[in-house]
């Protein structure tokens, strides 16, 4: 699913320039479920921001799906991230303007789903993570588990190849987070490849490899 080889992401000003990644090396297989850890400031979240196409490496190559991904234009890195990969936030990213049913149904607004097909879609991912009584309630209404399960369903309900998850769990007490990781292995077990951040041990656990990352360097892959 994903192959990066020499991998560098560096931030440049006018004073300074700061390493993110250092030539990175990895492979993570289809249907396998990572998770990346380190410290604050160790390029977690860089490597997932190229991974998941929302910004590019300084040198090396990424490989998603058999894709080279350097070489695409910017509508054609729009269009994979679209049909492939499907994201989960520490923070939900919900619209507090639109209601739990409209902030699901946005992904396939954008796709050009008919609107029968969005109804079923949206009601079936609404009953599989129980929040089917909640779909007309707005996020403020919402508790934060409530609110993340709100945010898985807007992540899956394009059936996503590849999920990212950023510190999904981070906004959460510990037993709202066991059911976010929960919903994350049964999500794995149908076969989708997920790449989670995280700096928690426990909920790394859930994973079936733990990458380390410090100062921007694999330091440890089981």
């Amino acid at each position: 699913m994903i192959a990066i080889s020499d991998l560098s992401k560096v931030y440049t000003t006018d004073t300074i320039e700061t390493t993110a990644l250092d030539r990175l090396n990895l492979s993570i297989e289809k249907g396998s479920f990572v998770a990346i850890k380190g410290p604050s400031g160790c390029g977690k979240s860089t490597l997932l921001h190229i991974l998941g196409l929302m910004d590019t490496p300084t040198e090396g190559s990424y490989i998603l799906n058999g894709t080279k991904t350097e070489t695409l234009s910017i509508s054609e890195r729009d269009r994979l991230r679209r049909n492939t990969i499907g994201f989960v936030f520490q923070k939900f990213n919900l619209i507090d303007s639109l209601s739990v049913y409209e902030n699901i149904e946005l992904p396939l607004l954008y796709t050009g789903v008919a609107a029968p097909e969005r109804k079923d879609r949206i009601q079936k991912v609404l009953e599989r993570l129980e929040i089917a009584n909640r779909k007309n309630h707005y996020p403020y209404q919402l508790s934060g588990g409530q609110q993340q399960r709100v945010a898985v369903a807007r992540c899956i309900i394009t059936d996503p190849m590849l999920i990212l998850a950023d510190e999904p769990t981070g906004n959460l007490d510990s037993l709202n987070g066991e059911q976010v990781m929960k919903i994350f292995q049964d999500l794995n077990a149908e076969g989708r490849t997920i790449v989670m951040v995280t700096h928690d041990d426990k909920y790394a656990g859930y994973a079936q490899r733990i990458i380390n990352l410090y100062d921007g360097r694999i330091v440890h892959n089981d």
